[in-house]
């Protein structure tokens, strides 16, 4: 049986994964490659897109040699980023498909070192850039179903503010716990010096904390992902842990 740590089943992780990775591509197709990505700042649609294939072509390394591969991969000298991200992206389709999400992978996180960990963090790397692309082009209106948002959100905050944080020796400034709730489920979040952990809970244990997030699962994800602004969600009780969060996610998920 497959071991499912999200909120969402690797069936469905792995179709949303390459409807995503194909709309991806579609929209960069769509505008000019130099048109800058608003909520990327610093990055045009030609580097959001190569970015995209070599995590592909990064992910693609792990499964197939059981370990971080080096170096980081780029475009042949003379190859268009459209054809380098294609061509990531019909080998990662098809390897992510041949592997039962269950069996051992090599991961980023002892949590999950099976082949499920890459599908889900392939659809959130995917769906997020989507949202970045379709700024970029000025096209589409962003929205995220709500099953895949809900689970985006429990992967930023488990994964990335439960797990990278401490890889990186980065916590907070102020001890405290910030509760969310959206999609019919809730997280705490506790951070403070030496200390990030983040976990699924009840809603009354959410409701305890020290702050609460509330929103919509889009918006909700969106916001721990630093793609929509602060007044996309509702916060209550101290602000700055929540702001502190929010902030920690943006050093985690650079």
């Amino acid at each position: 049986m497959s071991r499912e740590l999200g909120t969402v089943d690797h069936g469905r992780l792995l179709e949303a994964f390459s409807v995503e990775a194909h709309l991806l591509g579609e929209v960069a197709h769509s505008a000019s490659p130099d048109s800058p990505v608003p909520t990327a700042p610093g990055w045009t649609l030609n580097e959001l897109l190569k970015h995209v294939g070599s995590v592909y072509w990064q992910v693609l390394g792990w499964i197939r040699e059981g370990r971080r591969p080096e170096p980081w991969r780029e475009p042949l000298p003379g190859q268009p980023v459209a054809d380098f991200y294609s061509a990531a992206r019909t080998e990662l389709e098809a390897a992510l498909a041949d592997h039962d999400p269950a069996t051992r992978a090599a991961t980023w996180w002892s949590a999950d070192p099976t082949h499920g960990f890459w599908r889900r963090r392939m659809l959130h790397e995917t769906l997020v850039h989507r949202v970045d692309a379709e700024n970029a082009a000025g096209t589409g209106d962003s929205t995220v179903p709500d099953d895949l948002a809900a689970d985006g959100v429990d992967e930023a905050l488990t994964l990335y503010f439960g797990h990278k944080l401490t890889t990186m020796g980065v916590s907070g400034t102020r001890n405290g716990t910030v509760g969310f709730h959206t999609g019919g489920h809730s997280w705490i979040a506790r951070a403070g010096p030496g200390e990030t952990e983040a976990w699924r809970c009840s809603s009354r244990e959410a409701d305890a904390a020290d702050a609460i997030v509330t929103g919509s699962p889009a918006n909700v994800y969106l916001w721990l992902w630093g793609r929509v602004p602060v007044t996309m969600v509702h916060t209550d009780g101290d602000h700055e842990l929540s702001a502190q969060a929010w902030a920690l996610l943006r050093l985690a998920t650079r």
